[in-house]
């Protein structure tokens, strides 16, 4: 069944002047030098933002990016070109350009494509909201402002903006595969700043994913994100210096799984493993974390951040079991990989733009849920943290080292939460600290649909997850005692 983008060919056929017989002219000169691959990757963006600052339009944006990035693959080595002209002239330059990384025989001309099956639609097909309904944004940015305000007198600073998208794209190759999908994306954020005396504290929160605007009038309103970042300020305002030490850290559910897509996922990916940089490398079959833990990689999930009926290649994206009851199971690939590895491709292939290369990249990153109550899990820990929230983070994927800060966390005592800490910061490496998992609670959730993941220079949307676990140890580093 075709998703709810089958007009997306449509669109770039008739609109933008493509052909079947273009992009096999297209293909043909791409591995006019040898290679033994290519693919024109097509994107069309509309896009608009709108933010708010003190009661006042700060920013309105609005703009369309369009173009074609060539891809052509010999051996290891990749030779890519783009253009943000559509002409045929200007594809074909390019992919001549690209063809210049191999040397050999042209390969035989590219005749006829054919699509993936796909499932059912994922996510709303994009209309209008892109370009229009700017009041209605304007209206959800000014009840956000408005509850933010009215929380606390102590509330002396409002940030609110609103980000959409519609992308199309389109991805030919050599191999005959041919895909296409519209995939729109929005995302409201809040952020506000507190101040008592010489106390000053921030607070944050926003969401979305692949939704349309009326996601933000029904299931998760500008007034939700506005009351979560102004108690998590007022809460800092009352907070005391974090702990240091090695002790039981409990991580909530939700977005702390960015600490699992920082330290692990990104060590799952499999470029990284090919060329055996990765602390993940060879370890396939192997235990590599408490047999509690499963981590999973799936870009299945409906009008999620991360989530694609195709990826950047043209692969329909799945459900990766990457960890399995502490095994590795396996890595997350694109095509490349796939083939140099001898692997499947999971559908990972993500790239940002037209004017990037793809790569294996995360999609919905997520550790399942156990069989614990998180009051039991709290109640196992006699001194310790709890993480809620995360600020930035660095991970080291060779070694699987990372610190992250907490934006949001509290001191356990007597198997109880008291004060709120600041200043805390999770240090440790990504293997080691999934061993020392012993509790994992029944409750697993998605983040609210905020994430970006950066790599090698790209951005790309992603989405994140956990349920609450316990870790027996882990190093927290703090001014308190």
């Amino acid at each position: 069944m075709e998703p709810a983008s089958a007009d997306t060919r449509k669109f770039f056929y008739e609109h933008l002047g493509l052909s079947d017989r273009l992009l096999e002219q297209c293909l043909s000169a791409a591995l006019s030098a040898g290679g033994d691959y290519a693919d024109l990757y097509f994107e069309y963006i509309t896009a608009g933002s709108l933010s708010l600052d003190e009661s006042l339009v700060k920013s309105a944006t609005s703009g369309i990016s369009a173009g074609c990035g060539v891809r052509v693959l010999s051996g290891e080595r990749t030779g890519y070109a783009y253009t943000d002209d559509l002409s045929p002239e200007r594809l074909l330059r390019a992919a001549r350009t690209a063809a210049l990384i191999a040397s050999g025989p042209a390969k035989e001309p590219v005749q006829g494509f054919r699509s993936p099956s796909t499932a059912a639609s994922l996510y709303p097909l994009a209309g209008s909201s892109v370009s229009g309904e700017v009041a209605a944004k304007l209206l959800l940015l000014e009840r956000a402002d408005k509850t933010a305000r009215a929380f606390d007198t102590r509330i002396v600073q409002v940030q609110a903006s609103y980000a959409d998208e519609r992308r199309r794209i389109l991805v030919a190759a050599s191999d005959g595969s041919f895909a296409h999908d519209t995939q729109p994306m929005a995302r409201l954020n809040v952020s506000v700043i507190a101040k008592q005396g010489d106390n000053i504290a921030r607070g944050s929160s926003g969401g979305g994913g692949r939704v349309l605007l009326d996601f933000f009038l029904s299931e998760k309103t500008p007034e939700h994100f506005a009351l979560e970042a102004a108690r998590q300020a007022i809460l800092q305002l009352g907070a005391v210096p974090a702990p240091a030490g090695e002790m039981p850290v409990v991580l909530g559910h939700g977005w702390p799984g960015i600490l699992l897509h920082e330290a692990v996922g990104h060590g799952l990916e499999a470029d990284f493993n090919r060329k055996k940089t990765s602390a993940f490398s060879g370890l396939v079959g192997q235990m590599v974390a408490s047999p509690k833990v499963t981590v999973v990689d799936n870009g299945t999930m409906p009008n999620r951040r991360g989530s694609l009926h195709v990826d950047d290649e043209g692969s329909p994206t799945q459900h990766t079991v990457l960890i399995e009851n502490g095994v590795l199971k396996g890595y997350m690939s694109d095509k490349l990989s796939a083939r140099l590895m001898g692997i499947a491709d999971t559908g990972n292939g993500r790239r940002e733009s037209y004017q990037h290369i793809p790569m294996p990249r995360m999609t919905n990153t997520y550790m399942l849920a156990g069989e614990d109550d998180p009051q039991d899990i709290i109640r196992s820990v006699q001194r310790g943290l709890y993480a809620v929230n995360f600020g930035g983070g660095q991970v080291d994927i060779t070694n699987g080292k990372f610190v992250f800060s907490a934006s949001e966390a509290y001191l356990i005592e007597d198997g109880k939460i008291t004060a709120p800490v600041k200043n805390a910061t999770l240090i440790g490496n990504g293997p080691e600290s999934l061993k020392y998992v012993s509790m994992v609670g029944n409750d697993l959730e998605l983040d609210e649909g905020v994430g970006t993941c950066g790599k090698a220079g790209q951005s790309v949307p992603v989405g994140v997850g956990m349920p609450t676990i316990k870790l027996d140890r882990m190093t927290v580093g703090g001014t308190g005692h």
